[in-house]
């Protein structure tokens, strides 16, 4: 037991055996004072502590974070048979033992009921107050934890979406230098154009290379210059086909998505004017597709790992879809989605602070309430119980009010630890996860 613990229960149990001490008692001696006070601290050690210890135990063995419906109804039965053994052992301590009010066989002939079951109200008052300070507790520390985990995942996911920009930049530049040196050798006169288209292609690259979606107007645009440059290198090896729809120019793509699969293309297949690469840009279903008749190279040099990997990875941290590749003895084919919406931030996939925090609130809100009305029935219904044996022990209405309002309390904990929203979502979140295994499978 916490040192903390220690001293409230050593305050209570004092200031409980000096109210029955100066209220209770008809002879004040020094001997019945010692024995109020030994028999306090049994019953709030025994009742405190062995609540405390059943908490402290199943918080370890099955905390409120990991399985809060499996935890709400093990503490349920749990402190319902504890109390119930421990109240009928303080009892008989105090009656039989201490008190010596009654024999043994008199205490269990059910003369003492009413108070055992009195006694066993006000400890499961005590132990339903333990449960819902461990139960708040727990989610502070699993709200606060979970803030963190949120912040380490957006800062992550930034931090790798930005990695992934930055290597566009050099590799534009690298891949563009190596085109105009050929053609240097080739034909200057061409390159001196493909500096000049080059340069006012730069700087898309460069306007666009921070941004984490572009327009699908603005990328066929970009994709059609750059297709020029490649013709200027390339003239009639290579034919460039654009069907895209109207309606998605302003729907939403990775930038230059297009430019590295166009690399791509080029870089992984052959390309003469005898058999030319024909390359196909168009819109399907909700996808931007770059289509090429496969004409693979026999010896390449190693890749880079650059440009189809960097727009899969791109796509994953800022959408659920799937980057898509088909290939065939005939062609070879890459979908990437096209967004209706842009997100929020790059890490759409998890949920925002503000989300968290709205959905713990209200799940805060839930359980408070819960618990304030199993208070309630725990303190009022004893109450009841008496008035009712008080002022008419023959008619037993108690009987009423304790069971409607216990169905109510029991329908109240389903509720909330059980077909709830919380349990709608796990529902949907497996679906989803299955959904996405399925789609993997088919890539």
């Amino acid at each position: 037991m916490k040192r903390k613990n220690f001293i409230i229960l050593l305050w209570v149990s004092l200031a409980t055996s000096l109210f029955f001490f100066l209220f209770f008692t008809d002879e004040k001696n020094f001997e019945n004072f010692m024995l109020t006070v030994l028999i306090s601290f049994m019953y709030s050690f025994i009742l405190g502590a062995g609540n405390g210890i059943i908490n402290d135990f199943l918080n370890k063995k099955f905390p409120w974070s990991e399985a809060s419906t499996k935890r709400a109804a093990i503490s349920i039965v749990s402190i319902l048979i504890a109390n119930i053994i421990l109240v009928y052992f303080c009892n008989y301590m105090n009656f039989v033992v201490f008190q010596k009010a009654v024999s043994t066989q008199e205490y269990f002939s059910g003369r003492y009921n009413f108070v055992n079951w009195f006694t066993i109200n006000v400890a499961l008052l005590i132990s339903a107050f333990l449960h819902a300070k461990g139960f708040m507790e727990e989610l502070k520390k699993t709200s606060r934890k979970e803030v963190v985990e949120q912040k380490l995942i957006a800062k992550s996911a930034n931090a790798q979406f930005e990695s992934l920009k930055n290597q566009l930049d050099p590799h534009f530049l690298f891949n563009s230098l190596n085109v105009l040196s050929a053609l240097i050798d080739e034909n200057p006169n061409q390159a001196q154009k493909f500096t000049a288209s080059m340069s006012k292609i730069y700087r898309y690259v460069l306007e666009q290379k921070d941004k984490e979606l572009v327009t699908v107007e603005d990328e066929i645009e970009f994709a059609k210059t750059y297709c020029d440059l490649l013709k200027t290198r390339f003239e009639d090896s290579v034919d460039f086909i654009f069907e895209v729809n109207k309606e998605d120019d302003r729907r939403y793509v990775v930038p230059l998505s297009l430019q590295l699969l166009l690399e791509n293309c080029i870089k992984h297949n052959f390309a003469t004017s005898s058999r030319p690469l024909v390359i196909k840009i168009f819109s399907d279903n909700d996808t931007l597709c770059i289509e090429n008749n496969l004409q693979a190279r026999e010896q390449m040099k190693e890749s880079a790992g650059i440009g189809l990997a960097n727009i899969v990875q791109r796509y994953a941290l800022l959408t659920k879809k799937n980057v898509f590749i088909e290939k065939s003895e005939d062609y070879f084919k890459v979908k990437v989605p096209i967004l209706a919406n842009k997100p929020n931030n790059t890490s759409v996939t998890t949920e925002s602070e503000d989300e968290s925090y709205e959905k713990a609130r209200k799940r805060v809100k839930e359980l408070k309430s819960f618990y304030a009305n199993l208070i309630s029935y725990c303190t009022i219904i004893p109450f009841l119980i008496i008035i009712n044996l008080l002022t008419s022990p023959k008619n037993l209405w108690f009987y009423f009010p304790m069971l409607g309002w216990g169905v109510g309390v029991a329908s109240h904990a389903f509720q909330v630890f059980g077909v709830s929203e919380s349990w709608k979502e796990k529902k949907i979140r497996e679906i989803m996860d299955k959904q996405k295994k399925r789609n993997n499978g088919n890539i």
